[in-house]
C-alpha cells in the first residue's frame, strides 16, 4: 500500500480503569460507519459499506493493539442511489474484477505494533491489512479520543486498490484506457465508536 493514513480528532484519550491494566473495547457496528470514495477520470462514486466487527485492547490508559474487519458483501453506492446505475455498480464491486467478494467477504485489519506518538490519544500504527486474500503490512498514525463521553476513533484511509490485485481499470495494469481509467487510490472514511467489552 503506499498511502494509508488516519487523520482523527485530536483530543485526550479518556482514562480507562482496569484492574488488571489492560481492557478490551468492541466496536459497534450499529453506529460504526465506513464511508467508501473512489474517483475515475471522469468523476467519482462514493457509498457505505458494514463494519463487520472490530476492538480495540488498551493497557495503562494506552493503546497497545486491536483489529476490524469490513462486509464487503454489504458494498452499497449511495451517489446514485434511487436508480438502476447504483445496483449495477454494487454488483460490479462485489464481482472478480473487483473485490471478488464471494471468495473474499470480508477486509480485515490487524494491529501488529503501537508507539504512542507526541500528543495524548496520537499513536504510529503497524499492522496488516488483508482484501482479496491478500495481505500487506501498511503504516499510519492513529488518535482515539472521547467524543461526547464515548470513546470513539475516526480515520482517513487512502488505499492502493493495485497492491491487491484489484486490476479493472487500473493504469498500473492496463495501457491506453484514456478517460475510461479509474484511479488505483480509494479513501476510506471510518468513525467506531466503542464499548467496554
Amino acid at each position: 500500500m503506499k498511502s494509508v493514513f488516519f487523520s482523527l480528532m485530536t483530543l485526550a484519550l479518556p482514562f480507562i480503569a482496569s484492574a488488571n491494566g489492560g481492557d478490551k473495547y468492541v466496536a459497534d457496528v450499529t453506529t460504526s460507519e465506513i464511508v467508501w470514495k473512489a474517483y475515475k477520470v471522469t468523476g467519482q462514486h462514493d457509498g457505505t459499506v458494514d463494519l463487520k466487527n472490530g476492538t480495540l485492547i488498551f493497557q495503562d490508559n494506552l493503546l497497545v493493539g486491536g483489529d476490524f474487519s469490513m462486509d464487503m458483501t454489504t458494498i452499497k453506492n449511495t451517489d446514485m442511489a434511487g436508480g438502476g446505475g447504483a445496483a449495477k455498480l454494487e454488483g460490479h464491486l462485489r464481482s472478480d474484477d473487483f473485490f471478488s467478494v464471494d471468495n473474499h467477504p470480508t477486509a480485515d485489519f490487524k494491529i501488529t505494533n503501537v508507539i504512542p506518538y507526541g500528543t495524548t490519544g496520537n499513536y504510529k500504527i503497524k499492522g496488516d491489512l488483508t482484501i482479496k486474500g491478500i495481505t500487506k503490512e501498511i503504516k499510519f498514525m492513529a488518535n482515539v479520543a472521547n467524543i461526547d463521553g464515548v470513546l470513539t476513533a475516526t480515520a482517513d484511509i487512502t488505499i492502493d486498490r493495485s497492491e491487491f490485485d484489484v486490476r479493472y481499470g487500473s493504469g498500473t495494469f492496463f495501457d491506453g484506457l484514456g478517460d475510461k481509467a479509474l484511479h488505483d487510490n480509494f479513501d476510506l472514511f471510518i468513525k467506531l465508536t466503542l464499548n467496554p467489552a
